[in-house]
Protein backbone atom coordinates (compact mmCIF):
# COMPACT_ATOMS: atom_id res chain seq x y z
CA UNK A 1 0.00 0.00 0.00
CA UNK A 2 1.05 3.12 -1.18
CA UNK A 3 1.15 6.53 2.21
CA UNK A 4 1.04 9.84 1.33
CA UNK A 5 2.20 12.39 3.38
CA UNK A 6 3.64 16.55 3.09
CA UNK A 7 2.30 18.70 0.87
CA UNK A 8 1.61 15.46 -1.89
CA UNK A 9 -0.73 14.17 0.91
CA UNK A 10 -2.67 17.53 0.98
CA UNK A 11 -3.19 18.21 -2.56
CA UNK A 12 -4.47 14.61 -2.97
CA UNK A 13 -7.03 14.99 -0.76
CA UNK A 14 -7.92 18.09 -2.07
CA UNK A 15 -8.09 16.63 -5.26
CA UNK A 16 -10.81 13.37 -4.13
CA UNK A 17 -12.41 16.32 -2.51
CA UNK A 18 -12.65 18.53 -5.72
CA UNK A 19 -13.91 14.40 -7.54
CA UNK A 20 -16.75 13.64 -5.07
CA UNK A 21 -17.67 17.16 -3.62
CA UNK A 22 -18.76 15.44 -0.26
CA UNK A 23 -21.40 16.91 2.81
CA UNK A 24 -19.05 14.87 5.41
CA UNK A 25 -15.29 13.36 5.04
CA UNK A 26 -14.23 11.00 7.83
CA UNK A 27 -10.66 10.35 8.08
CA UNK A 28 -9.32 7.58 9.55
CA UNK A 29 -6.59 5.08 9.90
CA UNK A 30 -4.26 3.58 11.30
CA UNK A 31 -4.34 6.64 12.92
CA UNK A 32 -4.69 9.98 10.95
CA UNK A 33 -2.98 11.55 14.00
CA UNK A 34 0.45 10.28 12.31
CA UNK A 35 0.40 12.88 9.93
CA UNK A 36 -0.72 15.89 11.98
CA UNK A 37 1.37 18.55 10.16
CA UNK A 38 -0.77 17.77 7.05
CA UNK A 39 -3.80 17.68 9.22
CA UNK A 40 -3.55 20.73 10.42
CA UNK A 41 -2.95 22.35 6.81
CA UNK A 42 -6.35 20.10 5.88
CA UNK A 43 -8.60 21.00 8.28
CA UNK A 44 -9.44 24.61 7.70
CA UNK A 45 -9.37 24.08 4.35
CA UNK A 46 -12.07 21.70 3.91
CA UNK A 47 -14.11 23.08 6.68
CA UNK A 48 -13.88 26.50 4.51
CA UNK A 49 -15.84 24.85 2.21
CA UNK A 50 -18.55 23.86 4.63
CA UNK A 51 -17.44 20.02 4.56
CA UNK A 52 -18.20 18.39 8.23
CA UNK A 53 -14.92 16.66 8.89
CA UNK A 54 -14.73 13.56 11.30
CA UNK A 55 -11.24 12.64 12.58
CA UNK A 56 -11.26 9.23 14.10
CA UNK A 57 -7.90 8.38 16.43
CA UNK A 58 -6.83 6.38 19.42
CA UNK A 59 -5.60 9.59 20.87
CA UNK A 60 -2.03 8.65 21.06
CA UNK A 61 -0.99 12.16 20.99
CA UNK A 62 -2.58 15.59 22.06
CA UNK A 63 -5.63 16.38 20.66
CA UNK A 64 -5.52 20.22 19.39
CA UNK A 65 -8.09 22.05 21.04
CA UNK A 66 -8.96 24.36 18.19
CA UNK A 67 -9.89 20.98 16.01
CA UNK A 68 -12.66 20.39 18.75
CA UNK A 69 -13.71 24.43 18.98
CA UNK A 70 -14.66 24.72 15.33
CA UNK A 71 -18.05 23.24 14.84
CA UNK A 72 -17.83 21.62 11.13
CA UNK A 73 -14.73 18.93 12.99
CA UNK A 74 -15.91 16.55 15.40
CA UNK A 75 -13.28 14.24 16.58
CA UNK A 76 -13.81 10.68 17.68
CA UNK A 77 -11.76 8.32 20.13
CA UNK A 78 -11.67 4.72 19.64
CA UNK A 79 -11.64 2.75 22.82
CA UNK A 80 -11.87 -1.16 23.30
CA UNK A 81 -13.07 -1.58 26.41
CA UNK A 82 -12.50 -0.85 29.56
CA UNK A 83 -8.64 -0.34 30.88
CA UNK A 84 -6.77 -3.80 31.24
CA UNK A 85 -8.51 -4.77 27.88
CA UNK A 86 -7.95 -1.14 26.06
CA UNK A 87 -4.44 -1.10 27.45
CA UNK A 88 -3.58 -4.47 26.36
CA UNK A 89 -4.97 -3.98 23.10
CA UNK A 90 -4.03 -0.30 22.08
CA UNK A 91 -0.84 0.66 23.48
CA UNK A 92 0.69 3.35 23.44
CA UNK A 93 -2.55 4.70 23.31
CA UNK A 94 -3.34 3.94 26.70
CA UNK A 95 -6.42 5.12 29.16
CA UNK A 96 -3.50 7.26 31.10
CA UNK A 97 -2.37 8.45 27.54
CA UNK A 98 -5.85 9.06 26.65
CA UNK A 99 -7.16 11.42 29.60
CA UNK A 100 -3.88 13.33 29.09
CA UNK A 101 -4.18 14.07 25.31
CA UNK A 102 -8.04 15.16 25.80
CA UNK A 103 -7.92 17.33 28.44
CA UNK A 104 -9.38 20.57 27.49
CA UNK A 105 -11.49 19.31 24.01
CA UNK A 106 -14.67 17.94 22.99
CA UNK A 107 -14.72 14.15 21.84
CA UNK A 108 -17.38 11.43 20.99
CA UNK A 109 -16.20 8.51 22.50
CA UNK A 110 -16.56 4.81 20.18
CA UNK A 111 -15.87 1.46 21.11
CA UNK A 112 -16.87 -1.42 19.24
CA UNK A 113 -18.67 -4.24 21.18
CA UNK A 114 -16.89 -7.74 21.02
CA UNK A 115 -17.88 -11.20 22.54
CA UNK A 116 -14.94 -11.37 24.96
CA UNK A 117 -16.83 -8.16 26.75
CA UNK A 118 -19.98 -9.79 27.25
CA UNK A 119 -18.22 -12.63 29.83
CA UNK A 120 -18.81 -10.37 32.88
CA UNK A 121 -21.83 -8.70 33.66
CA UNK A 122 -22.03 -5.22 33.66
CA UNK A 123 -19.03 -4.60 31.62
CA UNK A 124 -20.90 -2.25 29.78
CA UNK A 125 -22.31 -0.27 32.56
CA UNK A 126 -18.86 0.11 34.04
CA UNK A 127 -17.80 1.10 30.35
CA UNK A 128 -20.76 3.76 30.38
CA UNK A 129 -20.03 5.16 33.91
CA UNK A 130 -16.34 5.29 33.59
CA UNK A 131 -16.79 8.09 30.18
CA UNK A 132 -20.10 9.57 30.66
CA UNK A 133 -18.22 11.35 33.68
CA UNK A 134 -15.70 12.45 31.90
CA UNK A 135 -16.20 16.23 30.84
CA UNK A 136 -14.38 16.43 27.48
CA UNK A 137 -16.80 13.34 26.32
CA UNK A 138 -20.19 15.13 24.79
CA UNK A 139 -21.42 11.57 23.42
CA UNK A 140 -20.60 7.87 23.33
CA UNK A 141 -21.14 5.38 20.35
CA UNK A 142 -20.98 1.66 20.43
CA UNK A 143 -21.11 -0.41 17.30
CA UNK A 144 -21.12 -4.14 17.11
CA UNK A 145 -18.07 -6.15 15.99
CA UNK A 146 -18.91 -6.91 12.00
CA UNK A 147 -17.25 -10.24 11.19
CA UNK A 148 -16.66 -11.40 7.20
CA UNK A 149 -18.34 -13.78 5.68
CA UNK A 150 -17.49 -17.61 7.31
CA UNK A 151 -15.09 -16.19 10.25
CA UNK A 152 -14.02 -17.48 12.82
CA UNK A 153 -13.15 -15.57 15.80
CA UNK A 154 -13.64 -14.94 19.29
CA UNK A 155 -14.64 -11.27 19.04
CA UNK A 156 -17.59 -12.45 16.95
CA UNK A 157 -20.99 -11.99 18.61
CA UNK A 158 -24.12 -14.63 18.07
CA UNK A 159 -27.50 -13.75 17.46
CA UNK A 160 -28.17 -14.32 21.36
CA UNK A 161 -25.31 -12.07 21.97
CA UNK A 162 -26.71 -8.75 19.80
CA UNK A 163 -29.98 -9.04 20.80
CA UNK A 164 -28.34 -8.93 25.03
CA UNK A 165 -26.28 -6.08 23.86
CA UNK A 166 -29.42 -4.66 21.92
CA UNK A 167 -31.48 -4.69 24.96
CA UNK A 168 -28.83 -3.62 27.50
CA UNK A 169 -28.26 -0.35 25.33
CA UNK A 170 -31.88 0.64 25.40
CA UNK A 171 -31.74 0.24 28.80
CA UNK A 172 -28.32 2.06 29.71
CA UNK A 173 -29.21 5.11 27.21
CA UNK A 174 -32.44 5.50 30.00
CA UNK A 175 -29.72 6.18 32.58
CA UNK A 176 -26.75 7.76 30.75
CA UNK A 177 -27.64 10.73 28.28
CA UNK A 178 -24.66 11.00 26.67
CA UNK A 179 -24.73 7.28 25.12
CA UNK A 180 -26.04 9.34 21.46
CA UNK A 181 -28.33 6.49 20.10
CA UNK A 182 -31.61 6.18 19.11
CA UNK A 183 -33.64 3.20 19.96
CA UNK A 184 -34.37 2.61 16.37
CA UNK A 185 -31.22 2.96 15.48
CA UNK A 186 -30.23 -0.08 18.40
CA UNK A 187 -32.56 -2.09 17.06
CA UNK A 188 -31.01 -2.25 13.41
CA UNK A 189 -28.49 -4.02 15.18
CA UNK A 190 -30.68 -6.98 15.79
CA UNK A 191 -32.29 -7.06 11.92
CA UNK A 192 -29.22 -4.81 9.82
CA UNK A 193 -29.46 -4.32 6.55
CA UNK A 194 -29.38 -7.76 4.29
CA UNK A 195 -26.28 -6.61 2.01
CA UNK A 196 -24.19 -3.27 0.61
CA UNK A 197 -27.43 -2.58 -1.83
CA UNK A 198 -29.32 -2.48 0.78
CA UNK A 199 -27.69 0.04 3.12
CA UNK A 200 -28.60 3.16 2.72
CA UNK A 201 -24.80 4.24 4.28
CA UNK A 202 -22.77 1.74 1.86
CA UNK A 203 -24.81 3.50 -0.82
CA UNK A 204 -24.30 6.76 0.01
CA UNK A 205 -20.54 6.56 0.87
CA UNK A 206 -17.04 6.57 -1.18
CA UNK A 207 -14.24 4.55 0.72
CA UNK A 208 -10.94 5.16 -0.86
CA UNK A 209 -7.82 4.01 0.62
CA UNK A 210 -4.47 5.92 1.58
CA UNK A 211 -3.15 5.84 -1.94
CA UNK A 212 -6.04 7.81 -2.43
CA UNK A 213 -7.15 5.98 -5.53
CA UNK A 214 -8.10 2.65 -4.50
CA UNK A 215 -11.61 2.18 -3.81
CA UNK A 216 -12.45 -0.45 -0.98
CA UNK A 217 -15.52 -2.26 -1.67
CA UNK A 218 -18.32 -3.17 -1.06
CA UNK A 219 -18.36 -1.14 1.71
CA UNK A 220 -16.16 0.23 4.61
CA UNK A 221 -14.86 -2.91 5.93
CA UNK A 222 -13.51 -4.24 2.15
CA UNK A 223 -13.43 -7.97 1.48
CA UNK A 224 -16.64 -9.61 2.24
CA UNK A 225 -18.10 -8.71 5.52
CA UNK A 226 -21.73 -10.46 6.58
CA UNK A 227 -24.16 -8.62 6.47
CA UNK A 228 -26.27 -10.04 8.45
CA UNK A 229 -24.22 -9.36 11.94
CA UNK A 230 -23.47 -6.32 10.65
CA UNK A 231 -22.35 -3.92 13.52
CA UNK A 232 -21.74 -0.25 12.00
CA UNK A 233 -23.10 2.70 13.90
CA UNK A 234 -23.31 4.66 10.65
CA UNK A 235 -25.42 1.46 8.93
CA UNK A 236 -27.56 1.27 11.97
CA UNK A 237 -28.19 5.02 11.94
CA UNK A 238 -29.65 5.52 8.38
CA UNK A 239 -31.26 2.21 7.98
CA UNK A 240 -33.38 3.35 11.17
CA UNK A 241 -33.88 6.41 8.73
CA UNK A 242 -34.84 4.85 5.79
CA UNK A 243 -37.48 2.65 8.01
CA UNK A 244 -39.13 5.89 8.99
CA UNK A 245 -42.48 6.53 7.20
CA UNK A 246 -43.76 10.06 6.61
CA UNK A 247 -46.93 11.37 7.12
CA UNK A 248 -47.64 10.65 3.34
CA UNK A 249 -46.92 6.91 4.07
CA UNK A 250 -44.29 6.55 2.32
CA UNK A 251 -40.78 5.09 3.81
CA UNK A 252 -38.03 7.59 3.64
CA UNK A 253 -36.04 4.31 2.16
CA UNK A 254 -38.45 4.30 -0.43
CA UNK A 255 -37.79 7.68 -1.52
CA UNK A 256 -33.84 7.35 -1.08
CA UNK A 257 -33.85 4.30 -3.68
CA UNK A 258 -35.69 6.26 -5.94
CA UNK A 259 -33.65 9.34 -5.67
CA UNK A 260 -30.90 7.02 -5.90
CA UNK A 261 -31.93 5.81 -9.59
CA UNK A 262 -32.65 8.75 -10.88
CA UNK A 263 -29.14 10.35 -9.93
CA UNK A 264 -27.72 7.30 -11.22
CA UNK A 265 -29.39 7.87 -14.70
CA UNK A 266 -28.58 11.83 -14.45
CA UNK A 267 -24.93 9.99 -14.15
CA UNK A 268 -24.92 7.85 -17.27
CA UNK A 269 -26.67 10.94 -19.56
CA UNK A 270 -23.90 13.63 -17.85
CA UNK A 271 -21.00 11.10 -18.94
CA UNK A 272 -22.19 10.37 -22.26
CA UNK A 273 -22.17 14.37 -22.61
CA UNK A 274 -18.75 14.77 -21.62
CA UNK A 275 -20.66 17.23 -18.72
CA UNK A 276 -18.49 17.00 -15.50
CA UNK A 277 -20.93 15.20 -12.94
CA UNK A 278 -21.69 17.47 -9.86
CA UNK A 279 -22.73 15.01 -6.59
CA UNK A 280 -23.12 15.25 -2.61
CA UNK A 281 -21.74 12.03 -1.18
CA UNK A 282 -19.54 11.45 2.09
CA UNK A 283 -16.30 10.10 1.69
CA UNK A 284 -13.98 8.21 3.56
CA UNK A 285 -10.09 7.95 3.87
CA UNK A 286 -8.38 4.96 4.95
CA UNK A 287 -4.83 3.90 5.82
CA UNK A 288 -2.06 4.23 8.33
CA UNK A 289 -2.05 8.62 7.94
Amino acid sequence: MRDFKGQQLVDGVLALVEEHKPLHLSIVGGDPMVRLFELEELLPKLTARGIHCQIVTSAFRKIPAEWTANPHISVSVSIDGLQPEHDERRKPATYERILRNIEGCTITVHCTVTRQMLARDGYLEEFMEFWSARPEVEKVWMSLYTPQRGEISSERLTSTDRKRVAAELVSLRMRFPKLDMAESLIESYVEPPRSPEDCVFAQTTATISADLTTKITPCQFGGDPDCSQCGCIASAGLHAIAQHRLPIGIQVGTLFRASLKIGAARSRLRKRSAAPLIGHSQVRLEGEG
